[in-house]
């Protein structure tokens, strides 16, 4: 930075100016300073919500402030400091259960130490109001019922029920419990979906999207027990999809709480308070079993069977495509036109590929819709499910992304080299989005709120890159897809809208809801059809 100095000698004049707005500034709280002293409140709020701090007229000193920090950090893997820093304040932000964290951390240690003891552990002697059940608590049978109340308007009923018998038995493979669902009438647990509030306790309101997901009641003899999970669309509840919160993993955590689990502090654990993306390893780890065990002995069999998340996803894929890719075999739509999907591009005939969990969708320019197929049946080395996708005409190959790596195809064929990693490219893990785009010539990935661009010729980025996203005036954060289109504009896709962006203008020029609006994704509803739920 350079001072110029005023011509005349007027430096004083400047300073002595001056000098009322450095006195303001020593006698005004600065804008970092409210920043700070809103980031403590907040904190706090959050602290008192999980149980690390009481509730009684929310005031509390600095030993107790920073005693409950240090908790928090010791449950969520952070540095144990008992200051509010930024990685305790990023950590408070990430997706998590509802249910509370206070005495997770005793209940543990009494758990590691009854298995060095090689004693059951006890399961909890205090006694707590009708509805508002405490952790301790657990069934006195082995037999229980569950029932599906409702379930989200995107989701069809047999791929809910699926999640929900497969997350069931999940607890039942290794333990003396097992589940039966009924269709009404009463039943031990009951998982229903809401919104906001929804009278079930004071400080169990949902917070909108993010945040809390789901919360549960522990175990109250002689009474059924709620399982509660927010309905709130912007929550982007899949179960075949890679973004978006997995339903079938949220079900069977608050399953385990309901059974009389706390939230476990083993990173890798069901029973972590924070949300798990679903992947091919096991679902339930060993401190997971333990608990349950502890709690209701091992399968009467003898035989311990632990499912993995890739036996979800098959089964469910086989579902769909028994269905010939409708989620509900009632509509004549795709499964992809009734919820969400994870990307979308558009190949060398003109024909859009829209990608949703394990299968993918061939649209031709007409919105004629093919038959789902697996993506390893087309392109053989790519994993389950992936987050982004682009072809790029320039080349004639295709790009795929997800977490720290990138594949390319030459046709059905991997080229050699790939998969490589993200950052050997110069590009983020987990990209929101990927697109080729014509003015620059380049692959154009979405992250946040930047934009990177990568030169694909060189495989490295371009200079000056990544810049901020406000560059496209008028597109989202967050999209989960992009393609240029025979019109010349470029069409941005998140959850269920559209934004149509004009190269020429540099900016959106018009957006609204892509399965009702766009021919072209195939979602066109036909005649007779019937409505989604």
């Amino acid at each position: 930075m350079r001072i110029a100095v005023l011509p005349g000698g007027k430096v004083w004049t400047l300073v002595l100016r001056l000098f009322p707005l450095l006195f303001l500034k020593a006698t005004v709280a600065s804008p970092v300073s409210r920043l700070e002293r809103a980031e403590s409140t907040d904190a706090e709020g959050f602290l008192e919500k999980y149980g690390y701090l009481h509730q009684e007229d929310h005031r509390h000193n600095k030993v107790e402030v920073t005693s409950a920090l240090r908790e928090f950090q010791w449950l969520s893997h952070l540095p144990v400091t008992g200051r509010l820093d930024s990685p305790t304040l990023q950590q408070m932000a990430t997706p998590r259960c509802g249910v509370r964290d206070r005495g997770s951390q005793h209940t543990w240690a009494r758990r590691v130490n009854s298995i060095f003891q090689g004693q059951a552990a006890p399961s909890g002697q205090h006694r707590r109001s009708k509805r508002y059940s405490q952790p301790g608590e657990k069934w006195y049978k082995r037999h229980l019922t569950y029932r599906i109340i409702n379930w989200p308007r995107h989701l069809s009923p047999g791929q809910v029920g699926l999640a929900v018998r497969t997350a069931f038995q999940l607890w039942s493979n290794v333990s003396a419990l097992v589940f039966q669902e009924v269709a009404a009438g009463p039943a031990d647990i009951r998982l229903a979906f809401f919104e906001g509030e929804h009278n079930d306790g004071t400080g169990n309101a949902f917070d909108g999207p993010g945040g809390a997901l789901a919360h549960a009641f522990f175990p109250c003899r002689g009474e059924w027990v709620n399982l509660v999970l927010t309905s709130d669309m912007a929550e982007r509840w899949t179960l075949d999809g890679f973004k978006g919160h997995n339903l079938f993993m949220v079900i069977a955590h608050e399953i385990g709480h309901t059974l009389g689990l706390e939230h476990s502090p083993v990173r890798h654990a069901l029973m972590s308070p924070y949300y798990k993306k679903l992947s091919k390893a096991l679902v339930l780890s060993w401190d997971d079993i333990t608990a349950v065990q502890q709690l209701y002995g091992k399968p009467s069999s003898g035989q311990l069977v632990q499912l993995p998340g890739q036996a979800f996803s098959s089964a469910l894929q086989d579902l769909e495509l028994a269905r010939g890719g409708r989620g509900d075999p009632d509509s004549a739509r795709p499964q992809y036109c009734q919820g969400f999907f994870d990307a979308i591009t558009v190949d060398q005939s003109g024909s859009v590929l829209v990608f949703r969990g394990g299968l993918f969708w061939s649209v031709s320019a007409q919105g004629n819709v093919g038959a789902p197929r697996p993506l390893k049946h087309r392109w053989p080395q790519l994993p389950l499910a992936i987050e982004a996708a682009a072809f790029s005409p320039m080349d004639s190959k295709f790009y795929f992304f997800k977490g720290r790596r990138m594949w390319r195809y030459s046709g059905n064929d991997l080229d050699p080299g790939f998969p490589k990693r993200s950052d050997e490219v110069g590009l983020p893990r987990h990209p929101d989005s990927a697109f080729f785009y014509a003015p620059l010539g380049h692959m154009v990935v979405f992250k946040g709120s930047r934009y990177f661009v990568l030169n694909l010729r060189t495989l490295r980025p371009e200079p000056y890159y990544p810049r901020a996203l406000s560059d496209w005036n008028g597109v989202p954060r967050e999209t989960n897809g992009a393609l240029s289109w025979t019109d010349g504009r470029l069409y941005f896709f998140r959850e269920l809208r559209f934004w149509r962006f004009d190269p020429g203008k540099v900016r959106v020029t018009g957006s609204g809801q892509w399965a009702q609006e766009l021919e072209w994704t195939g979602c066109q509803r036909p005649d007779g059809a019937n409505d989604i739920l």
